[in-house]
C-alpha cells in the first residue's frame, strides 16, 4: 500500500512469533547509500506476518497476533507538515482480547534504542548509554546513518530488546501488546522533523575517541609562555596522562597582534622563542597530542584597507568592521579563503597539531555577514551558504584525523564540519547537559567549556562532563595537579562514547528557538538558544551500561529532595532487587526494591554518583574505585563460576585499585589470586568486601576469588 492509503479490512491473525525475518542482506556501509528518501516505508501485510520496507529493504517485521477472540482492525496514514514526513499504523483490538505485535526492527550498525516522544513523567530524568540501551523506558530505535525512528506510542506495553549487533547492522525485538498499538516511522528525524537542515549522517560521524586534556586559557590568560606550556605538560605527562588524559591545547596568546595575515598566526611572539615547532615538540616530547586556538576575526587594519578585496566592503566601500570580528573576511571570494584563511591551517596540520578550537565564528556570522546582509543580498547570494563555505574551508583543509571544534554558542548552520561544539558562554556551563542532550555524540560532541579543579563543583562538573561522552578540558596551573584537587580529574577520564537516551531535549527552551541564529546581529553575549551556564533543574542523569558480561545503571544526583527514587521511573524493573553503592564517598547503601533513598549530596563533591546493579544470589562485583562509570572502562572481563568470581582489570601503576564487592549469606570467603598486583588491603566491613590491588605498571591485572559454599 502507497503513503495515506486507507484500509478499511479487518483482519484476523494467529499467534506466531517471527523473528529473524529481515533476509535482506544488511549493507556493510550504510552511509554509502548516499541521501536517504523523505518517504513514508512500504507497508506490507500477509497471514499475520507484517513488514515496513524503506530503502529498498526491510526495516520492520514480524508478527501481529490477536488473543482468540479478538480481531486486530489496522488503519494508516501519512502526512507531511514543513517537509517533516509521519507515517502512522494502528491496529485496534475488535472483540475481546488484546494485540500484540512481535516484530524485528533491523537498522544499520548505528541504530540505538531510545526514547523519541517525550512522556508525562512527574521525575524528568536526563538520560544516556554507554553501549546498547537496555532500558525500559525506550520506546524507539533510531538508526543515526539513515536518520529514521520507527516508535511505539504511550500505551501500550512494550519491550523494546537489544539483539543482534554487528559491524553492518544493529537489530532489535519489539514486543508491543495493548487494546491499540501505534506505530510511527519518522524518516530523515532530526533533519526535518527537529529541523537541522545540514545534519547529513550520511556524510560524516561522531567522533568516537575520548576527547580529554588541559587548556591554557584560565590558568594563563593571554600571557602564556612557552615555558607555561612545557612545565605543564611536564606535570599532566606525570599526574593525568596515565588516567587518560592527552591533549595540551594552547588557547589565545602565542599569535603575533593584531590577529590578520597568515604569518600572525605561524610566526610566535616573544614568549614562544622556540616558535611553534618548539611549542609544538614539548608536547610531544611528553607523548602528548599538541592542540591550538584560532580565531576568524581579522583585525589588522593596514592590510585590509590596503586589501579591501578580500573583505565584505561596508556602505563607505571600505572594509566592513564589527565588534569581536573586527574587518569581515568574505567567504564568497576563492582567494580570501586561499591567501588569508586555508594556509594557517595546511600549515598547522601538515606540521602536527592534532586539536584546533577555531572561535569567533558567532561574530562572523552575526557581526559579519548577517550585519552586512545587503552585500550578499546584491549579489544574490545565500550568506548562510558563504558562512557554510568559509568554514568548510578550514574544516576540509585540517581533515578527519584531527579533532575540530567550534567556538563559541550553537551554530546549527556548521553541523557535519566540526567535531565539537561549545554550546556557551566562557565557563563551565551545565545547561547543555539538558537543552542539548540529544545531539551530544549524534549531532556533534557537546563541549561544556573548561573545568577548573579549584572550583567547588569540580567532582561535579567532571562527573557530569564523562558520564555524558562530553568533552572534558582541564584549565589550572599545573600545581594544582599535584594536588588532591586532581582526584576529581583522575576517576572521570577517559571519556567513554556515551549517546543520548532521549532524542528530544528534556529541557527543549533554547534548541526549540534555534533558527533564530538566522536573524542574530550581535554576539555580544549568549543568545536565547545558546546554552545557560546555571546548574540544571533536572537533577538526575541515568546512563545505561551495558558490556559483554553485564548490563548496570549509573545514577549521577546533583540535588532535588531526599524523596525515594522509583527504579521504575529510571526504566529498572520494579520487581527486582539493585545494589547501590555511591562512587564517590564510597558507600554501601544496601539491596533495594523498587525504590531507593538517595540521602543528601555529600558537600564535598556537589554530585552523588550511584551504581546500581541488578543483586544476584552469589557474590558479585557492585562497583571499583578507577572510574566513575563503576568498572565500563576498567573491567574487560567478569564471570561467576561456582565457588569463584574472577574477572580482568586494566589499572594505572602506582594507583591503588579497589574492587568493592558484596557476599551474601551461605558463601564464605577463602582466597584472592591476583597475576600483575600485590594484594595490600582485603577487608570486610558488614557485607561489603574491599580488595586493593597495587601494580607497579599500567596494564591488565587478573584476579579470582575463591569462596565456599556453606552448608545449610
Amino acid at each position: 500500500m502507497g503513503t495515506g492509503d486507507y484500509d478499511p479490512g479487518v483482519r484476523v491473525v494467529t499467534p506466531f512469533l517471527c523473528l529473524g525475518l529481515l533476509t535482506v542482506a544488511a549493507r556493510t556501509d550504510a552511509q554509502s547509500l548516499g541521501e536517504p528518501p523523505n518517504v513514508a516505508a512500504t507497508l506490507s501485510e500477509a497471514a499475520g506476518r507484517m513488514s515496513l520496507t524503506y530503502e529498498g529493504r526491510p526495516i520492520v517485521a514480524g508478527a501481529v497476533n490477536a488473543d482468540p477472540g479478538a480481531t486486530a482492525e489496522r488503519r494508516m496514514v501519512a502526512d507531511e507538515s514543513n517537509g517533516a514526513l509521519t507515517q502512522v499504523i494502528k491496529w485496534t483490538a475488535r472483540g475481546k482480547g488484546r494485540i500484540t505485535l512481535d516484530l524485528e526492527v533491523q537498522g544499520s550498525a548505528d541504530a540505538i534504542a531510545v526514547e523519541a516522544d517525550r512522556t508525562d513523567s512527574t521525575l524528568p530524568i536526563v538520560r544516556s548509554s554507554i553501549g546498547p540501551s537496555h532500558n525500559r523506558r525506550n520506546r524507539a530505535v533510531y538508526d543515526r546513518a539513515r536518520d529514521w525512528t520507527v516508535s511505539i506510542d504511550a500505551g501500550a506495553e512494550l519491550a523494546l530488546t537489544p539483539m543482534a549487533t554487528s559491524a553492518a547492522r544493529a537489530s532489535f525485538r519489539l514486543q508491543a501488546t495493548g487494546l491499540e498499538i501505534v506505530l510511527r516511522f519518522r524518516p530523515r528525524f532530526y533533519q526535518k522533523h527537529r529541523g537541522l537542515k545540514y545534519f547529513q549522517p550520511w556524510t560524516y560521524q561522531p567522533w568516537k575517541g575520548s576527547v580529554t586534556g588541559w587548556t591554557s586559557w584560565y590558568a594563563f590568560r593571554d600571557k602564556v609562555t612557552q615555558k607555561d606550556v612545557a612545565e605543564t605538560a611536564a606535570v599532566i605527562a606525570e599526574t593525568l596522562a596515565p588516567f587518560g588524559y592527552e591533549y595540551v591545547q594552547i588557547d589565545d596568546g602565542f599569535q603575533q597582534d593584531p590577529i590578520g595575515v597568515p604569518d600572525h598566526w605561524l610566526k610566535t611572539n616573544d614568549k614562544f622563542p622556540g616558535g611553534l615547532d618548539g611549542l609544538k615538540k614539548s608536547i610531544v616530547d611528553r607523548s602528548l597530542k599538541p592542540g591550538l586556538w584560532t580565531n576568524v576575526s581579522f583585525a589588522q587594519a593596514d592590510y585590509a584597507l590596503a586589501h579591501p578585496g578580500y573583505f565584505v566592503p561596508g556602505p563607505d566601500g571600505k572594509p566592513a568592521y564589527g565588534n569581536w570580528v573586527g574587518y569581515v573576511m568574505d567567504g564568497s571570494n576563492p582567494k580570501t579563503l586561499a591567501d588569508l584563511v586555508t594556509p594557517v591551517y595546511r600549515s598547522l596540520v601538515d606540521s602536527g597539531w592534532q586539536y584546533f578550537k577555531v572561535d569567533a565564528l558567532r561574530h562572523l556570522r552575526y557581526e559579519g555577514y548577517n550585519s552586512f546582509g545587503d552585500y550578499f543580498a546584491r549579489r544574490h547570494l545565500d550568506r548562510e551558504a558563504v558562512f557554510r563555505q568559509f568554514a568548510s574551508s578550514i574544516t576540509s583543509t585540517l581533515g578527519p584525523k584531527v579533532f575540530k571544534l567550534m567556538c563559541w554558542g550553537v551554530r546549527p548552520e556548521l553541523i557535519g564540519l566540526f567535531d565539537g561544539c561549545r554550546l556557551g558562554n566562557d565557563g563551565f556551563g551545565y545547561g547543555g547537559f539538558s537543552e542539548y542532550n540529544s545531539f551530544n555524540n549524534i549531532v556533534w560532541r557537546n563541549d561544556p567549556d573548561h573545568i577548573e579543579l579549584t572550583q567547588p563543583d569540580a567532582y561535579r562538573a567532571t562527573t557530569l562532563t564523562s558520564l555524558t561522552g562530553s568533552i572534558l578540558m582541564l584549565t589550572d596551573p599545573p600545581a594544582v595537579y599535584r594536588t588532591d584537587r586532581v582526584e576529581a580529574a583522575r576517576r572521570t577520564s577517559p571519556v567513554l562514547f556515551a549517546q543520548p537516551g532521549q532524542i528530544y531535549d528534556v529541557e527543549p527552551s533554547r534548541s526549540n528557538v534555534l533558527s533564530r541564529a538566522a536573524v542574530e546581529m550581535s554576539g555580544s553575549g549568549p543568545r536565547t538558544f545558546d546554552a545557560t551556564q546555571a546548574l540544571s533543574v533536572h537533577y538526575l542523569h541515568a546512563i545505561d551500561v551495558s558490556r559483554p558480561y553485564e548490563q548496570w545503571m549509573v545514577l549521577a544526583r546533583t540535588g532535588g529532595d531526599s524523596a525515594p527514587i522509583r527504579f521504575a521511573d529510571l526504566g529498572l524493573a520494579a520487581d527486582r532487587d539493585y545494589l547501590a553503592f555511591e562512587f564517590w564517598t564510597k558507600s554501601f547503601l544496601g539491596s533495594f526494591r523498587e525504590t531507593f533513598m538517595p540521602g543528601d549530596v555529600d558537600p564535598r563533591f556537589g554530585v552523588q554518583v550511584f551504581c546500581l546493579r541488578e543483586r544476584t544470589t552469589h557474590p558479585q562485583l557492585v562497583a571499583t574505585n578507577r572510574h566513575v562509570s563503576c568498572g565500563a572502562m576498567d573491567i574487560s572481563n567478569l564471570s561467576w563460576s561456582p565457588g569463584s568470581l574472577e574477572g580482568i582489570s586494566s589499572v594505572v601503576g602506582g594507583d591503588p585499585y579497589e574492587l568493592y564487592l558484596t557476599e551474601p549469606a551461605g558463601y564464605s570467603f577463602v582466597n584472592a589470586r591476583v597475576e600483575g598486583a600485590l594484594v595490600s588491603a582485603n577487608e570486610k566491613v558488614g557485607s561489603l568486601r574491599r580488595l586493593r590491588l597495587l601494580s607497579a605498571r599500567n596494564g591488565e591485572v587478573r584476579w579470582r576469588l575463591d569462596y565456599r559454599v556453606d552448608a545449610p
